[in-house]
């Protein structure tokens, strides 16, 4: 049987990674991680001004060839750093690439403070889906149990979610 869930995310320093991971356990579904052929590769205060940059002049970095192919899957979750209050380059990138129409999508952002307008953003990019469901995860890497255990049970809701709206 071909799995219908697939979780897209971008992980710059692992805190969407761990979220991503913990998602796609409880719906049972794949993994695709968008992975710039360049990142940037600036640590401390610098890796801010560079991401920044990027988001500003809406760059679209060109990622590796993905192993899956996004529009096989029926339900899809994508997720995201908060970069200047908007989400990553790196799903900017995969959203110009795939087309994703009628879709059922659930949004999610990993931040250290503000998640600003960045799942807004995300929604207003996929309007030709039904978005099920959104959520952010505060400070993944200082609270690691916590918004595991937020994870998992958003997760499950997705997973009720799922069948409803349009089917």
């Amino acid at each position: 049987m071909v799995n219908k869930n697939l979780v897209v995310y971008y992980s710059y320093e692992g805190s969407t990674r761990v979220i991503a991971e913990t998602i796609a356990s409880v719906l049972d579904a794949d993994l695709l991680e968008c992975r710039p052929i360049k990142d940037i590769s600036s640590k401390g205060f610098m890796k801010y001004v560079w991401g920044g940059r990027q988001v500003i002049f809406k760059k679209r970095p060109q990622l590796e060839t993905f192993e899956k192919n996004p529009t096989d899957y029926e339900m899809i979750i994508i997720g995201t750093p908060v970069w200047k209050f908007d989400y990553a380059p790196a799903i900017r990138s995969f959203l110009s690439q795939v087309n994703l129409t009628n879709k059922k999508i659930g949004v999610f952002c990993c931040h250290e403070g503000v998640k600003g307008k960045t799942l807004d953003h995300l929604k207003e990019d996929l309007s030709n889906n039904t978005i099920i469901g959104e959520s952010d995860f505060l400070n993944v890497k200082k609270n690691k149990e916590e918004n595991i255990a937020q994870a998992k049970k958003w997760a499950m809701t997705l997973n009720d979610k799922k069948g409803e709206r349009g089917e």
